[in-house]
């Protein structure tokens, strides 16, 4: 069965470009250029990924991101800006994407890009396969297959990567868990924008987890992370 793409681009010619290369290489494509008639796509098209410009017309991509991520939490989103600055990959990050590119880019870096958050996808479903279903920590229990982090006042829902860095996380609790392999065996390597990202993140789930003061995320200088459960 062919990967489905949910392609959200507003500029014809690069649109068409990159949804014929991807089809060639045998996905099957949705092409969006409207960020307001993207969640209808869902009902006829059901992705396995998304890939997300921020600038659109109507809606821009950061909004419609948190969109699809209350609907969709695992749903992995890359997002396409030529927007560079540190400010904008962390408020993409928050808005619930999982990777970003930079614009111009390689269909190459795509296609890779595509491949390794799936592979990662189907990492973390086997990974919950094998576990528990429900993981009591502290105030909140952590329910793997909704993608979800209850506590006693709200339900949180988790994006694919939140789950993939609580999981490791989970697994290593109350041990120290090295910065390096976790990078790696989320994002693939310990490059300075992957490490950036991982900061974002390990904010993320500190702010998850603020209701419950003895809980902590510990960050051990030049080793790794301590995750403190009771």
């Amino acid at each position: 069965m062919k990967t489905k793409i949910l392609y959200i681009e507003d500029e014809p010619y690069l649109g068409k470009i990159v949804k014929e290369t991807l089809q060639n290489q045998g996905f099957d494509v949705e092409w969006r250029t409207d960020g307001a008639a993207v969640l209808g796509a869902f009902a006829s098209f059901s992705p396995d990924i998304c890939v997300l410009d921020i600038m659109l017309p109507n809606v821009d991509g950061y909004t419609l991101c948190e969109q699809i991520r209350k609907k969709h939490p695992a749903l992995p989103i890359i997002f396409l800006t030529a927007k560079t600055e540190t400010a904008n990959l962390v408020k993409g990050f928050e808005a619930g994407g999982t990777d970003y590119i930079r614009k111009p880019f390689s269909m190459e870096e795509l296609i890779v890009r595509i491949h390794n958050q799936l592979r990662f996808l189907e990492g973390v479903k086997s990974d919950m396969s094998s576990q528990p279903e429900e993981v009591v920590l502290g105030k909140y229990t952590l329910c793997r297959r909704r993608y979800e982090l209850q506590s006693p006042a709200k339900i949180i829902k988790l994006s694919q990567r939140d789950m993939e860095v609580l999981s490791l996380l989970v697994a290593h609790r109350n041990q120290n868990l090295d910065r390096k392999q976790l990078l790696i065996s989320v994002w693939g390597d310990d490059s300075f924008f992957n490490s950036r990202t991982l900061d974002v993140y390990i904010r993320k789930l500190r702010n998850y987890f603020s209701e419950d003061p003895s809980i902590e995320i510990v960050t051990l200088k030049g080793k790794g992370y301590l995750f403190l459960v009771p």
